[in-house]
């Protein structure tokens, strides 16, 4: 299995401080691997990042809440999840693994439920080896309408448009992660970027503004993919969402620290009514948060 980079483990303040109650709309808490061991068949296991080791990056961002989503490094079973839920209070909840749809019973979903845990995460990315087959995604979706979740997609390294078919169609609320994996150096001409900006304009689809780091083609201070924010911010301002990505799993070069990925939304947003919806407002109305 290979070995991927750690967080930087002195996240500092950054130049200036979010909106209270800022969102961080996805981190994922790994380990220790004594407690929680990998499951069978993980593509990468990463070097521990503890509910404890989160909270110490969130409070040196001044990021107040934020959602733990489960990683295909554990799969179905989510007590890493329920773990940092408990330890973490009301101000944290969660997004499932969409293999426990496959792998778990109505039982323990309303324990996810219960818990604090209101959407899946799905992956098409074979590689990581927790894809699900055409007839469980689709028991998938359905459980997720009768629960009111919403479900959320890993797109593939070359970006989001090979799923299309399977996504376009959804009648429940869908957050695309990671802007949909454009190419920078594309433009307005990348197919990823035009297609998540035809699925903004149905009304139930969502954008998480986060991997700009890794989607940059120029490197820092990652200039780049600020046009790509910005066109999803002005087509769709009530539905964009940010996140860290801490601790930024598989990542082959030393993760920035996490106040640079901040401020790089400062850059996407600079706008402080922008900032307060991304950051406070939107996620707030996707997660179920309190106003």
């Amino acid at each position: 299995m290979p070995s991927y980079l750690p967080f930087d483990p002195t996240p500092r303040r950054p130049l200036r401080l979010p909106p209270p109650k800022s969102i961080d709309s996805q981190f994922h808490v790994l380990g220790p691997v004594e407690k929680y061991p990998i499951r069978a068949g993980a593509a990468y296991q990463m070097p521990s990042a503890t509910w404890e080791a989160a909270l110490r990056v969130h409070k040196a961002l001044g990021i107040e809440r934020g959602i733990i989503v489960q990683t295909t490094t554990y799969g179905a079973d989510h007590s890493v999840v329920l773990d940092g839920l408990a330890a973490m209070g009301p101000n944290y909840r969660a997004c499932a693994n969409a293999l426990v749809f496959a792998e778990a019973d109505d039982s323990y979903l309303a324990r996810l439920d219960a818990a604090g845990v209101g959407g899946a995460r799905f992956s098409f990315r074979k590689e990581l080896g927790a894809v699900l087959s055409d007839k469980d995604f689709e028991r998938a979706i359905a459980r997720i309408r009768e629960l009111g979740w919403y479900a959320k997609f890993q797109p593939e390294k070359d970006g989001i448009v090979g799923n299309l078919d399977k996504i376009r169609g959804l009648n429940v609320p869908v957050l695309i992660d990671h802007m949909g994996r454009p190419d920078p150096l594309r433009g307005k001409d990348d197919p990823n970027l035009r297609a998540v900006l035809d699925l903004l304009s149905k009304g139930n689809f969502w954008v998480m503004l986060s991997l700009g780091e890794k989607t940059s083609k120029a490197g820092p201070p990652w200039d780049d993919v600020i046009p790509i924010a910005r066109a999803y911010i002005e087509a769709a301002p009530d539905r964009c969402v940010w996140a860290s990505d801490w601790p930024h799993p598989v990542s082959v070069v030393q993760p920035p620290n996490d106040a640079d990925l901040l401020e790089l939304l400062y850059r996407y947003a600079p706008d402080e009514a922008e900032l307060e919806k991304i950051l406070v407002t939107n996620p707030a109305r996707l997660f179920g948060f309190p106003d």
